[in-house]
């Protein structure tokens, strides 16, 4: 089971990278089979269609929010749970291919302007945002706390030219967000 694990993931890693560099719709799949080393025949075994492969990266995504809005909506509506939420958005955003994923989507907004399963994702991001507010909010406050999730994107895009590690762009972008989610708490007004 491990083999078939790894060699998705890094068809996965391959397709984000080319996808990308060139864009989706310039990449085919013999270039991503080639990269990998494998036959077409090898990469079918898994994917039968580039956008299989971007499903699987979306599905990827969708199901880690997931756990978290789930994780969310167990705790108590306390500012120490919200920014829990935030810290745990902050590592998911910062590990794995997160990133890589997030800058797919930029370059390649055009290519999956209708996508069912981005729709879904932007919905899901709604929902994480959404848990960070209490019923009846005041508009500055989901702003606060929205912007306080898309912080933690926009750290990558803003400070990309910065000679910044991971971790320093991570600390940075975690401070103004657990800022931005205090400052969204009613007795912080």
């Amino acid at each position: 089971m491990r083999p078939h694990t790894d060699t998705r993931a890094r068809i996965q890693e391959i397709a984000l990278q080319l996808f990308t560099e060139q864009g989706y719709e310039a990449t085919s799949l013999r270039e991503i089979a080639e990269l990998l080393g494998v036959t077409k025949a090898a990469l079918y075994y898994h994917f039968k269609t580039k956008d299989d492969i971007v499903a699987s990266l979306a599905e990827d995504r969708r199901a880690a929010i997931e756990r978290l809005v789930a994780w969310a909506k167990e705790q108590p509506r306390t500012i120490e749970s919200r920014r829990e939420l935030i810290r745990r958005y902050a590592a998911e955003v910062y590990s794995g291919q997160h990133h890589a994923f997030m800058r797919f989507m930029e370059r390649n907004q055009t290519a999956l302007r209708g996508h069912p399963k981005f729709d879904k994702m932007r919905n899901l991001m709604t929902t994480l945002s959404g848990v960070l507010w209490d019923e009846g909010a005041k508009v500055d406050e989901r702003l606060r706390c929205s912007m306080a999730i898309f912080t933690l994107h926009a750290a990558w895009f803003v400070l990309k030219d910065e000679k910044l590690s991971d971790d320093e762009r991570k600390d940075a972008a975690l401070g103004l967000a657990l800022e931005l989610l205090e400052s969204a708490q009613p007795s912080a007004s």
